[in-house]
């Protein structure tokens, strides 16, 4: 039986009624995320703790198997999209690698206008104080690919004045713009460089040097 086999013959055993509740989806898609991975993947769960940066978890789920899961909670019989909303929220706090990446393509693909939420608020809201750098890209180029709106210099500026997390997600959404040949405001440029960036983050450090000198050229 292939992956995509055995993870759709465990979803069809789910009952409709576990899309009504958020804590009820959490522990079955963190049943459904070792479904199908082989063995050898999964027997280095140690060490993949030690090199997960900030995950508490991370299983080796392919990227298809995911988003095949994510497809399933979005669209199949009984989908609930407010009880989707606040399973984000729920899998950003458990935190596994694999979590932060659902939580990514659920806000991606959640109807927000009918729900009346932002989804950059709710990803600026459910990150925590410290987060790998992949975490929030995930999240941000998810949202970006299914269409979204980037958020506006006001709250990208308003980002850069709050958490150092925050502020890190601003540089990342404004990098990602810029790459879309969305050149950052002046003040946004400003409010980038008030952002606090730890010594060891080369990664940000390089963000910002390439969106400096890109600004020079503008």
């Amino acid at each position: 039986m292939s992956q995509t086999e055995s993870l759709d013959e465990f979803l069809e055993s789910q009952s409709l009624k576990i899309h009504r509740s958020d804590r009820k989806l959490a522990k079955m898609v963190r049943e459904a995320y070792p479904i199908g991975v082989p063995a050898l993947i999964m027997k280095s769960s140690t060490d993949r703790l030690g090199e997960s940066a900030g995950y508490e978890f991370h299983l080796g789920t392919p990227d298809e198997l995911l988003r095949r899961l994510a497809s399933w909670l979005l669209t199949g019989a009984g989908a609930d999209q407010r009880a989707l909303l606040r399973l984000v929220g729920r899998l950003w706090d458990r935190h596994g690698r694999e979590d932060v990446a659902m939580a990514a393509l659920l806000l991606a693909n959640l109807d927000h206008v009918s729900l009346g939420s932002d989804p950059w608020k709710v990803l600026a809201s459910s990150i925590r104080d410290t987060e790998p750098a992949e975490a929030l890209l995930l999240s941000i180029e998810e949202l970006l690919r299914a269409g979204r709106e980037p958020p506006s210099d006001e709250v990208v500026i308003r980002w850069c004045h709050a958490r150092p997390v925050d502020g890190h997600l601003a540089i990342l959404v404004a990098h990602a713009g810029l790459l879309k040949g969305n050149v950052p405001s002046q003040s946004v440029f400003d409010a980038l460089y008030t952002v606090e960036i730890p010594a060891e983050d080369s990664l940000l450090g390089r963000i910002m040097q390439r969106m400096g000198e890109t600004r020079a050229q503008d």
